[in-house]
């Protein structure tokens, strides 16, 4: 059996993603490129991979035990390919880190900045990105660790170090027409247009979820961001958006004229850490900056 490695990644994407679409886009490939490589895989293993449908591409039942097993071998290759190429070009000091847009200055940089007086010759390999994006390539073995929120459900295959809580609030400008009523609920919201991230982020599907617990139809996005909306903060400064921002943001500077709705459904409870990969032997250097990062959060 001749399996290639490439074919391999195209499916645990397809897997991960859900979609022939979203996993070429998110791998920089064409859909028919990596629809042939996912035939290939299943004329070689002789079995079919996916059942296919009209809301996407579900494994089957032996195909998840596949992924799984198959998930762990491939994180394991790659860091074993990038040990190799370390050695080999005497870049054994580099640390690999992912972090979410929000956390990069107030976690990220004071930690790395004590690390480098410590350890000089240390190297940072960096990836800012959004939640989603940041454990996928974890998950994959392109980072060492990342620096996120800690999802409610946490892969079978991660484990969480918890830095801080940082809740997520619901957020208009001051003086929003919402707030001049003497109650605002959850169903004011109904008719409301929203400034928020894509529908692959997580912070995207809790507010999808509230509603529709709620009864209520889904945002109506005006907006959609796929970083960080502090770049548009004036946009919702002089709009009646609702959008989304972090209670420490919201505490800061950069939350200056900004309220959040004051109804208990409006907030999101979040933990803040470190994710690893379980059974992973981290570096030494990266053990140090985990310690620097929990020895800060104490």
């Amino acid at each position: 059996m001749a399996l290639r490695l490439d074919d391999i990644d195209y499916f645990l994407a397809v897997a991960r993603h859900g979609q022939v679409r979203r996993a070429a886009a998110a791998l920089g490939l064409s859909q028919p490129a990596l629809t042939k490589g996912l035939q290939r895989l299943e004329k070689e293993l002789g079995f079919p991979l996916f059942e296919r449908g009209a809301r996407g591409m579900t494994l089957t039942p032996v195909a998840d035990q596949f992924r799984q097993r198959t998930q762990t071998l491939r994180a394991s290759l790659g860091d074993a390919i990038k040990e190799a190429a370390d050695l080999h070009l005497g870049a054994m000091g580099t640390l690999r880190v992912g972090v979410s847009p929000l956390y990069a200055d107030r976690l990220l940089v004071p930690a790395f900045l004590q690390l480098h007086q410590q350890r000089p010759a240390a190297r940072l390999r960096l990836m800012i990105n959004l939640n989603d994006t940041l454990l996928a390539a974890l998950r994959l073995g392109d980072l060492d660790l990342s620096i996120n929120a800690i999802p409610r459900t946490l892969p079978d295959d991660l484990q969480a170090l918890t830095l801080m809580k940082d809740d997520l609030c619901m957020v208009v400008r001051e003086g929003h027409p919402l707030l001049s009523r003497r109650r605002v609920r959850l169903q004011d919201l109904a008719d409301a247009q929203w400034m928020l991230p894509g529908p692959d982020v997580a912070a995207r599907r809790g507010v999808e979820a509230r509603l529709v617990e709620a009864g209520l139809p889904p945002p109506r996005v005006a907006v959609e961001v796929s970083n960080t909306a502090a770049p548009l903060s004036r946009l919702l400064a002089h709009s009646d958006l609702v959008a989304l921002m972090s209670e420490a943001n919201l505490a800061g500077p950069s939350g200056e004229g900004f309220a959040p709705l004051p109804f208990a459904e409006a907030r999101f409870t979040r933990a803040i850490g470190a994710v690893t990969r379980k059974n992973h032997v981290l570096s030494p250097l990266a053990l140090r900056f985990l310690e620097i990062l929990k020895e800060g959060a104490q």
